[in-house]
C-alpha cells in the first residue's frame, strides 16, 4: 500500500466488509477478460458469503478460476471544499468455492437475509423452500485482507 499513513488492520477491514452496502467482486472470465460485479456480501466467521444465479458469467468465471478479489467501501463523506473524500475501505484476495452442502447453504442465505432483509425473516423458510434449488451460494475464503481509511480532521464547528 502506497499510503501507509492510511493503512488499517485486518479487524478494521473485516468491519468494512460487515458494514458496506455492497462490495464489488472481481473475477477472470474463462477467456481471460476481467469482470467485476456488485454483490451483497455477508460474513460467516472470517469468510464472505453471497448468493447469485447458478449459471452466468460470474459463476462460470469462479468455476474456471476461483481466485477472486473483493473491494468494499463505507463511511463515505465528500469534502468538496478540500477536493477530497473521507472513507473506509477493504480489499480482500481469496478463493471462491461454491457451497453445495444444504445446511451450509441455508446458513449462508440466512446470514445474507439477516443482513439485508431482517424485517422479513418471518418469510425466510418459505422463500428458501421455493428457491434453494435454483440459487447458488458462494463462499470466499480470504487469503489476504487490507484496510484503508481517510479521516478528515474535525473543524471548529465539529467539536
Amino acid at each position: 500500500m502506497r499510503r501507509k499513513d492510511r493503512e488499517m488492520d485486518a479487524d478494521f477491514a473485516m468491519g468494512v466488509l460487515a458494514r458496506c452496502e455492497f462490495a464489488t467482486l472481481a473475477v477472470m472470465l474463462p477467456d481471460g477478460t476481467s469482470y467485476c460485479i456488485p454483490i451483497s456480501p455477508a460474513l460467516i466467521g472470517e469468510a464472505v458469503v453471497f448468493h447469485c444465479a447458478r449459471h452466468g458469467l460470474k459463476a462460470d468465471a469462479m468455476r474456471a478460476n476461483p481466485s477472486v478479489c473483493l473491494s468494499a467501501a463505507c463511511d463515505i463523506s465528500p469534502f468538496p471544499e478540500e477536493f477530497t473524500t473521507e472513507y473506509a475501505s477493504a480489499v480482500a484476495f481469496g478463493t471462491a468455492a461454491e457451497v453445495t452442502d444444504t445446511a451450509e447453504k441455508v446458513a449462508a442465505l440466512r446470514a445474507i437475509c439477516e443482513r439485508y432483509a431482517a424485517s422479513n425473516m418471518r418469510g425466510f423458510d418459505d422463500a428458501v423452500e421455493r428457491s434453494l434449488h435454483r440459487t447458488a451460494v458462494w463462499r470466499i475464503d480470504i487469503d489476504e485482507l487490507t484496510g484503508k481509511r481517510k479521516k478528515m480532521a474535525k473543524g471548529p464547528s465539529d467539536e
